[in-house]
């Protein structure tokens, strides 16, 4: 068992405002909770509405001086807390799966995934460009310029603490934009760790302000009406980000949204089985299945689904459950009780409508918030299943005959973040690619996710994307000059 105490002890866990670490107005906390064992590990400053307003204040100043920095300045400082967090990675990685119970393997990796976006963003930050061209009618210049779109928020979910701050962060660095950051109430610490790096790494004071709080819309209201900043970036459910959009709307803020998924996996009829199965795994377990990625709803070509499903369910029914802290552990405990009810009331109704458990189906005595890895089939078009997003260990497995029912069943939902297809035949792939309604897809493989790659969904999944040679675009803005020609 790794002992995280004092990694906890050492970690600031104020409000970080303009270069400098203080307490919440009133000396306010908040509890933080490892899910694994129920205790409080960590008390967070719980920062208010006034707290808020400081913070955009600072990053409004620092705005001007900041997006006139050097490219080179802004990427040296994004490639030194890459490096800073791949030597931290162990200790951070202990800190996030106390805080948010995926096992320490995970964490490891996803410290390593989130690390990434840092130096990925590095090396966008000096190849920001423009354009040059002659009009049309031969009379002008157009100069066209790419500047940072000014004071930026993000807000940063609680299922991957690490690499949902670095995919939001280092674009905004790297383009020369000041931020102020709200991180996930239920995982602050990991955050908390990531600005500590870029302390160290040198960013100025007033680039970055943090504001942890119990409240959201308290810290989050205040800085959409504040008229100072100028870009949102949200990730997380589709009901929270629609509301965010109608209040950003109200100051014609720059939005980019990831949000809900409920992402169908397609095992077509020539699928090699053992790829499938493998890659299943990895779409449906990453992350205790608490990813927006996830494979929601797994449709497998009948002559497959029996065999299929009894592999999923020997490989689920075989993985170790216990806290991520300890050795060996595969699956973690839910993030709170209410992910942990949400996702047995979802298998209780399924059930209850006539699904058939072939592994798990329950919660784990004890205590934590332990769900058992489940695998499900026969499962009834009306069960709640079907249409939600499960964010847990469970496997939902329906069949289907034909490629253009597996596509009119993957595509029955408005949402439209990832989907995943195996196939052994080119054609197929294409033609299946070409029809899923989603905005990335993961082709004979269970991972989609990468720095490198534009992330984001289409429909009610989000707009906007993070990450590969767009995501700096976000954090942009172009502007041109016409000069008359002599």
């Amino acid at each position: 068992m790794v002992d995280v105490a004092p990694l906890l002890a050492k970690l600031n866990t104020g409000l970080f405002i303009d270069g400098e670490w203080r307490e919440a107005e009133g000396g306010k906390t908040v509890d933080v909770v490892n899910p694994a064992t129920e205790e409080v590990i960590a008390t967070v400053a719980d920062g208010s509405a006034q707290d808020a307003q400081d913070a955009i204040e600072a990053a409004g100043r620092a705005q001007e001086s900041w997006g006139r920095t050097a490219p080179r300045e802004r990427a040296e400082i994004l490639r030194r807390a890459y490096e800073l967090i791949m030597e931290r990675q162990d200790d951070i990685a202990a800190i996030m799966t106390a805080e948010m119970g995926k096992s320490l393997t995970e964490a490891k990796g996803e410290v390593d995934y989130g690390a990434e976006f840092f130096r990925w963003f590095s090396e966008e930050a000096a190849r920001i460009g423009g354009d040059f061209s002659i009009s049309p009618d031969g009379k002008s210049r157009v100069t066209v310029s790419h500047e940072p779109i000014g004071p930026a928020i993000l807000i940063t979910p609680w299922n991957f603490p690490l690499a949902m701050g670095t995919r939001k962060i280092g674009p905004a660095v790297a383009a020369g934009c000041t931020m102020v950051f709200k991180p996930a109430k239920l995982t602050p610490l990991t955050s908390l760790a990531l600005v500590e790096v870029l302390i160290e790494a040198g960013l100025p004071a007033g680039v970055l302000n943090v504001v942890t709080s119990e409240s959201a819309s308290r810290v989050v209201s205040p800085w959409i009406e504040s008229g100072i900043a100028r870009k949102i970036t949200f990730t997380g459910s589709t009901e929270v980000g629609v509301k965010l959009l109608e209040q950003a709307a109200q100051q014609v803020l720059k939005p980019s949204m990831e949000l809900g998924g409920n992402a169908p996996l397609i095992v077509a009829e020539d699928a090699d089985l053992d790829k499938a199965v493998a890659g299943a795994l990895a779409a449906k377990m990453r992350n205790i299945g608490e990813a927006c990625t996830s494979a929601n709803r797994i449709f497998v070509h009948s002559s497959l689904v029996d065999e299929f499903a009894r592999r999923m369910a020997e490989k689920m029914g075989a993985m170790k459950i216990g806290n991520g802290l300890e050795e060996g552990t595969e699956v973690g405990p839910l993030v709170d009780p209410k992910q942990l009810a949400k996702v047995t009331e979802l298998v209780d109704d399924a059930v209850s409508k006539g699904a058939t458990v072939l592994t798990g189906g329950k919660q784990v005595e004890g205590t934590g918030y332990f769900y058992e890895p489940t695998v499900l089939t026969n499962i009834s078009d009306d069960a709640e299943i079907t249409t939600t997003e499960i964010f847990g260990p469970v496997a939902a497995i329906y069949s289907f005959d034909t490629d253009e029912e597996a596509i009119a069943r993957a595509n029955d939902t408005d949402l439209g973040l990832a989907g995943y297809i195996f196939t052994e035949n080119v054609g197929r792939a294409n033609w299946l690619s070409e029809r899923l309604q989603v905005g990335m897809i993961g082709l004979n493989t269970g991972i989609v996710s990468n720095p490198g790659a534009p992330f984001g969904g289409v429909k009610l999944s989000g707009l906007g994307r993070e990450g590969g040679r767009v995501g700096i675009e976000e954090f942009l803005e172009t502007k041109f000059v016409l000069t008359p020609r002599d």
